[in-house]
C-alpha cells in the first residue's frame, strides 16, 4: 500500500452514483429473479430495504456534522450503524421464517451494497486531495 493513502484528507463524495449504481442492481435483478424463478418476494424485501436505506442516508446526509454540530453527528453515527443493524435484523428473521426468499433477499441486498460501497471506494479515492 502506498504510504499516506489512508491518511490524505479528501472532500465527502457525492451518493449519486453509488445510490444509481445499487438502485441498478436491484432492477437488474427483476428480471433474473423471473427468469430463473427465484422467490419474488426476496426480491421485493430486498428491494424495499434498499429503497429505505437509502431514504435514511439521504435524510442523515441533510444533518449538519462537524465539531461545530455534535449531537447531530452523534446521530448520525448511531443511525447509519443501525441502518446496517436493522438490515440484518430483518434478513435474519426472513431467513429464519423462510430460507429461500430470505437467501434471495439476502444476495439482491448484498450485492447491491457491494457495488455501492465499490463505486463509493472508486469516488473517494479518485477524488482530489484537500491537504
Amino acid at each position: 500500500m502506498r504510504a499516506g493513502l489512508l491518511s490524505t484528507p479528501r472532500p465527502v463524495p457525492g451518493r449519486r452514483a453509488s445510490t444509481l449504481a445499487g438502485a441498478g442492481v436491484v432492477v437488474l435483478a427483476l428480471p433474473v429473479f423471473a427468469v430463473a424463478g427465484f422467490p419474488f418476494g426476496g426480491w421485493a424485501i430486498a428491494a424495499v430495504l434498499w429503497v429505505a436505506g437509502e431514504a435514511l442516508g439521504v435524510w442523515l446526509g441533510r444533518l449538519p456534522i462537524g465539531a461545530d454540530h455534535l449531537r447531530s453527528s452523534g446521530l448520525v453515527a448511531l443511525a447509519h450503524s443501525f441502518r446496517g443493524i436493522g438490515v440484518m435484523i430483518v434478513l435474519l428473521a426472513v431467513t429464519v421464517a423462510d430460507k429461500h426468499v430470505g437467501i434471495a433477499a439476502l444476495a439482491v441486498y448484498a450485492l447491491a451494497y457491494t457495488l455501492s460501497l465499490g463505486v463509493s471506494l472508486v469516488d473517494y479515492f479518485g477524488g482530489e486531495k484537500l491537504g
